[in-house]
C-alpha cells in the first residue's frame, strides 16, 4: 500500500514551521507582491479587452467583496470583535496586504476620528517612474475603504480627502477620514 496523502496545505504548513522569522517575513512580503501583481495583471487584461471604464467597474465589484473578506480574516486572526471603533480600524489597517508593500500612516487620531494616508503607493510610484499619469483609483478606493471600515465597525463612516484622479500633495497619494457615527 502507498502512503496516504497529507491534507491539502499540510505539507506547506510543515515547511513554514521550519523557517526562520526572516524567511517568513520575506515570504509574506513576496506573497503580497504576487497578490498585487496578479491584481494589476487582471485589471490590465480586462482594460485591454473592454476598456478602462468596464475594468474599473469590475474592480469596484471585486474590491466590494475582497475588502470585507480581508477585514474579517484580519479581525479573526487578531481576535478583534466587530464594533471596536477607531482603535480597531487602525490596528486592522496595519495588517492589510497593502501594509506589507506601501508606506502608510495615521494622523489626527482621536477616539472617534482618524485620518489615514498612503504616503507611498507601490502602484502609483511605479506609474510615476514610467512617466504615466496617476491611476484614477478613487472610485475603487471609496468602496474598498468604506467596506473595510464598515466591516470593522458598522458605525464608521468613510470620506475621501484626496485620491487620484484628485490632485494631492507630493507627501501622499491618498488620504481617508474615518469617523465613528452615533
Amino acid at each position: 500500500m502507498g502512503e496516504v496523502p497529507a491534507p491539502v496545505g499540510e505539507e506547506g504548513v510543515r515547511v513554514l514551521n521550519d523557517m526562520s522569522k526572516e524567511e517568513l517575513i520575506r515570504i509574506i512580503v513576496d506573497d503580497a507582491k504576487n497578490w498585487l501583481a496578479h491584481d494589476g495583471l487582471w485589471f490590465q487584461a480586462v482594460e485591454k479587452r473592454y476598456g478602462i471604464d468596464v475594468a474599473i467597474e469590475a474592480d469596484i465589484e471585486a474590491w466590494r467583496s475582497f475588502t470585507v473578506i480581508e477585514a474579517k480574516r484580519i479581525m479573526e486572526r487578531l481576535g478583534i470583535a466587530p464594533g471596536g471603533g477607531i482603535p480597531a480600524l487602525i490596528e486592522c489597517l496595519k495588517h492589510r496586504l497593502y501594509a506589507r508593500l506601501n508606506l502608510q500612516d495615521v494622523i489626527e487620531r482621536s477616539d472617534n476620528r482618524v485620518v489615514f494616508r498612503m504616503l507611498d503607493c507601490r502602484v502609483q510610484s511605479a506609474r510615476k517612474r514610467k512617466g504615466l499619469d496617476d491611476f484614477p483609483c478613487k472610485s475603487v478606493g471609496i468602496v474598498e475603504y468604506a467596506e473595510f471600515a464598515r466591516t470593522v465597525d458598522p458605525r464608521i463612516q468613510t470620506r475621501c480627502i484626496a485620491c487620484p484622479p484628485d490632485r494631492h500633495p507630493d507627501t501622499f497619494w491618498c488620504a481617508w477620514e474615518f469617523v465613528v457615527e452615533g
